[in-house]
């Protein structure tokens, strides 16, 4: 394990991959909670649209995917508040996103390696700027979310209750959603948009099979992604695969092991 963490390309991808793991295992709890698991995997799709601009009009790809997902997260929350059903908001922006990178796409010629990249992850290939973007962004969506820790628990079991107890429950449903938003485009590099929500989804699913209290499936959650991350890499690394499609049959080996757990001890109970 020591002789990975001689190249530098490795270094970059352990350190990007356990900040994203962090990031999207705590983001996640609060969407399996509240049911908003496809909301990770609608933005994934959007931010293709981003890329896809960003690239034909030379811009960086993860600034224009990134400013695609937040506008589109601030959408879905404000056709939900018309009356639109969630879903339904997701499937209209997630159409539209799908669209527009389809539409430049075919402009710019077809395919080209760096788009694959964006769909497949590339984290063996994340750069410096990669790391600093990552970095400062994941430390300010981490600290926004401790900041507001109380609110989004107390609005993630009873949300009724926490407007009626006077928390501005739309501004923080906007909030949530654009720290999502910020969250999904982050991972791309790691996992790839085809693959993304399975960072938000899986760990904070696996953590919720074993653990009791809330903080205790948040850290498990984190752990989980954590863990993942340096297996899935190791294994891409000694038998040559494809480092995202990796992580994301490490952390299903997780959730299924924390199923037969679950299962097991059940059954010691009865």
């Amino acid at each position: 394990m020591i002789e990975l963490l001689q190249y530098s390309f490795m270094q970059r991808a352990f350190v990007a991959g356990i900040l994203i793991a962090l990031i999207c295992a705590t983001m996640g709890i609060f969407l399996v909670l509240r049911r908003m698991s496809l909301l990770g995997d609608g933005l994934a799709h959007i931010s293709f649209g981003g890329i896809a601009a960003g690239m034909f009009f030379g811009i960086y790809p993860m600034v224009s995917a990134l400013a695609f997902s937040v506008l589109a997260a601030i959408g879905i929350q404000k056709l939900k508040q018309m009356k639109v059903y969630g879903d339904a908001a997701i499937a209209i922006f997630f159409s539209f996103g799908l669209a527009i990178g389809v539409i430049l796409v075919s402009l710019s010629h077809g395919f080209n390696a760096d788009l694959f990249s964006y769909l497949f992850g590339s984290i063996l290939a994340v750069s410096e700027t990669d790391i600093t973007i990552i970095f400062a962004v994941g430390l300010a969506t981490l600290a926004i979310l401790l900041t507001f820790y109380k609110e989004l628990f107390f609005m993630t079991f009873d949300e009724e209750s926490a407007r009626v107890a006077g928390l501005p429950v739309e501004n923080l449903n906007v909030m949530l959603v654009v720290l999502t938003a910020i969250a999904v485009v982050l991972s791309m590099r790691i996992v790839g948009i085809l693959l993304v929500s399975s960072f938000l989804v899986i760990p904070a699913s696996t953590a919720l099979l074993v653990c009791k209290s809330f903080k205790q499936t948040i850290i498990f959650s984190a752990l989980t992604g954590i863990a993942s991350v340096i297996a899935g890499l190791a294994l891409a690394y000694y038998f040559d695969l494809a480092a995202g499609g990796a992580i994301v049959l490490t952390l299903i080996g997780f959730f299924t092991s924390a199923l037969l757990y679950r299962k097991f001890s059940t059954r010691r109970q009865q």
